[in-house]
């Protein structure tokens, strides 16, 4: 299995170097498919464009490249590599993450249950130190350590649509709506 904190070490120097902020690295796929999922953006627009992607990408490639050529190779079998915005749905990694999108809905998964409790849906409430607030649904305000998150993402609701509308409309005069 890779070591994903040593991939994250390598990879994210490349993300910075474009003027991106790394987001998640992760394997999935197990053997039948495996796969490298690196998810970056730009902190300006928190988007990333095809070509961004294409970039990134790249440079992960070649670093790659060079470190099995040395004989370094830190992924030991074959894989895809996957290079992707988060998306509107995107995983929360980051503490700054959950105070970015205070107020929006997110699911938390936690490593172990709190409360009789391993997954919390609500609204995210705030960080305080390390601590993550959210306010459960159908339940009350619960708070968490970061450490104790084994994963999050937020939630596709409409007020997160209208609170991600594209920042860089590059290329909308490319789209065809229904009735067109």
């Amino acid at each position: 299995m890779a070591d994903i904190a040593a991939l994250t070490q390598l990879i994210e120097p490349e993300a910075k170097a474009l003027g991106f902020d790394l987001v998640r690295v992760a394997m999935y796929g197990g053997k039948s498919d495996p796969t490298l999922q690196v998810m970056a953006e730009r902190p300006e627009t928190r988007q990333l464009t095809i070509d961004d992607c294409s970039d990134l990408s790249r440079r992960i490639s070649d670093r790659l490249d060079e470190l099995e050529a040395q004989g370094r190779d830190p992924i030991d079998h074959a894989y895809r590599l996957e290079v992707s915005s988060p998306g509107i749905d995107r995983p929360l990694t980051r503490l700054r993450d959950f105070a970015d999108w205070h107020g929006h809905e997110a699911r938390i998964t936690l490593r172990e249950p709190i409360e009789g409790r391993k997954q919390l849906t609500g609204d995210l409430i705030g960080v305080e130190g390390d601590q993550i607030s959210i306010d459960v649904r159908k339940f009350k305000p619960m708070t968490v350590a970061f450490a104790d998150i084994a994963e999050a993402k937020l939630l596709l609701t409409d007020k997160l649509i209208a609170a991600t509308a594209p920042l860089v409309t590059e290329g909308a005069e490319e789209y065809v709506t229904e009735e067109d």
